[in-house]
This record gives C-alpha cells, sequence and structure tokens, in this order.
C-alpha cells in the first residue's frame, strides 16, 4: 500500500508492559513479523511522560526499539485525555503537547485522542463544554502542525446516563468546526455501536456522518452491547455475555464489516489500526491482518478506480 491510497496503513496497537520495554519490543517484533505495515504504540502505559515532562532516557530508549523496525507508527494518547477537564485542562494540555513531541522523535504521524467527557451537565452547560475542548484542539493543532502531526480525534461511548459524550456525529461536527489539516477524526466502530445502542441511535447514520473527515480508524469486534453489567472477573466472562467494549478479533462479533468498507470512504492516507492485542489473542492476529487487508484492498480499489 502507498501514501497515494484511501487506507495506506494496516497494523495493530502494541500491548503495554506498563514501564517495561522489553513488553514493547516484544510487541513491536511480533506485529512486524506478521507483515503488517504500522503499528500504534500505546505510550500512555510506558512512563516515559512525568509531570507533563518527558523523562529524557526513557524516550531515548523509545526511539532505539522503534528505530528497529520498518513500520509506520501512530501514538495513543492518555486513556484519560480531555479537554472538557476543566479542573486539569493545563495538566492535560501539558501532556498532548509532550505526546506531540514523542511522536516526532518516533516519526509517528498520528496522535491519537479521545473525545472529551463530564459530568451531565444542565442542557444549557453543554455548549460551554464542547467550546472548551474546541478550543484547546485548536491549541494544540497549531503545535502539531509543528511536528508534521494530525491528532486524531477519537469517538468515545458513555457508561451512564450521568455523563456526558458526544455522538461520533458530534466528533465530526467537532473535527468540522476546528477546520485544520493538523485534527482528523477517528472512528472506532465498536465505540459507536455501543454508544448508538445506548442512545438510540442509527449507528450507521453516526459513522457515515463522521467518515468524510476521518484520518484514522480503530477496528475491533464487538456486539455493540452498552454495560448493562459492570463487574466480570474475567474478560472472557464479558466475551462471553457478549457485554461491553470487548476488543475482539473480527469475526468474534456482529459488526458487519464488509458493507462497511463497501460503503465508507476516508480522507487520504488513513491508517488503519486493530485494537486486538497478541497479549490476549496472539493465535488470531494473523487471521485478523489477512481479513483487514481484503477489506482495505476492496476500499481503496473501489475508490482509486472512482
Amino acid at each position: 500500500m502507498s501514501s497515494e491510497a484511501p487506507i495506506s496503513a494496516v497494523g495493530f496497537c502494541t500491548y503495554t508492559g506498563k514501564g517495561n520495554f522489553e513488553t514493547l519490543e516484544k510487541s513491536l517484533h511480533t506485529i512486524a513479523d506478521l507483515g503488517a505495515n504500522a503499528a500504534e504504540l500505546s505510550l500512555y502505559g510506558e512512563e516515559i511522560i512525568s509531570g507533563g515532562r518527558i523523562i529524557p532516557g526513557r524516550a531515548e530508549r523509545l526511539v532505539q526499539i522503534t528505530d528497529q523496525f520498518d513500520l509506520r507508527y501512530s501514538v495513543h494518547g492518555q486513556i484519560v485525555s480531555n479537554f472538557m477537564d476543566h479542573e486539569h485542562l493545563d495538566y492535560q494540555k501539558a501532556v498532548v503537547r509532550a505526546m506531540l513531541e514523542l511522536c516526532n522523535r518516533v516519526e509517528a504521524g498520528i496522535l491519537v485522542h479521545h473525545s472529551g467527557n463530564a459530568p451531565m451537565p444542565a442542557f444549557s452547560r453543554i455548549p460551554d463544554l464542547d467550546r472548551m475542548e474546541r478550543d484547546a484542539l485548536a491549541e494544540m493543532a497549531e503545535v502539531a502542525k509543528g511536528y508534521g502531526v494530525r491528532i486524531a480525534l477519537e469517538n468515545i461511548f458513555a457508561v451512564a446516563d450521568t455523563e456526558y459524550r458526544q455522538t461520533p456525529e458530534q466528533v465530526g461536527e467537532t473535527v468540522r468546526a476546528i477546520a485544520n489539516p493538523n485534527v482528523c477524526g477517528l472512528i472506532d466502530f465498536s465505540h459507536a455501536y455501543i454508544e448508538s445502542t445506548r442512545l438510540g441511535l442509527d449507528w450507521r447514520e453516526q459513522i457515515r456522518a463522521m467518515a468524510p473527515v476521518t484520518g484514522h480508524l480503530h477496528v475491533h469486534d464487538s456486539f455493540g452491547r452498552p454495560y448493562s453489567m459492570s463487574k466480570f472477573y474475567h474478560p472472557a466472562e464479558a466475551t462471553a455475555l457478549g457485554i461491553g467494549d470487548l476488543h475482539l478479533p473480527i469475526g468474534w462479533g456482529d459488526i458487519p464489516w464488509e458493507e462497511i468498507f463497501e460503503e465508507l470512504a476516508f480522507l487520504p492516507d488513513t491508517m488503519l489500526i486493530m485494537e486486538i492485542t497478541g497479549e490476549r489473542f496472539v493465535n488470531e492476529q494473523a487471521d485478523c491482518l489477512a481479513r483487514a487487508l481484503k477489506l482495505v484492498e476492496h476500499a481503496n480499489s473501489r475508490r482509486l478506480a472512482a
């Protein structure tokens, strides 16, 4: 795949060793050996940033590891990243600045950033929350521009009706409102499925609305069932019940992948990352990669022929 293709790279996220770089290196070896051409570095768990500052020695070790592999990289920022978090907004921005610098050091073109959340406010306050997020993203986009990085705003789901989250369509509207080439959308298909089920929305319409501004994809399977149970003693129990954000191999859930990639078009040079780690599903990753490459081949040939 070339960068001229609509979807130009396919790979997996790394599983985090929680600061153990040997685990990160092993994860990248697995991804490269499978024949993928991309990896998303789960740097939120690697203890490289302290108080908003990069730890120099650990950043140098990170670069030594990533330089070993012929892979295109993206970086997954903090899981708790939240530009609707007024109390900690300065801290949040400091970490994003550091993550963007790490993107530059490992030559990653994308920083994944979760869309915001807040305790469900009075409806009159929702525009203020949306504006706070847009303003922060616009500010960070100028930092990203200096590094040649796009911030990919990911749609998430709420875990309760007391939490405010934007729908996938609204995340797309946020990207359009910022109107900066260094900010794009990130469709997480399973997240969209879960949130749309929770709210009674048509999830396919939601991702259709978001797709034109989307430059990064997270692929993993589920049944789109919100968290009606909050406690599982083992992840396999959630899988068995089909409840929640399962991060399953392609085909284990009921997402109609072929229909989606037949229909949707994304921004040029989009990267597809399967959030299906070798830590859980090492025996399934090769099949997932083969399936994803077929989806991408079909989608790219259709778009290039159009």
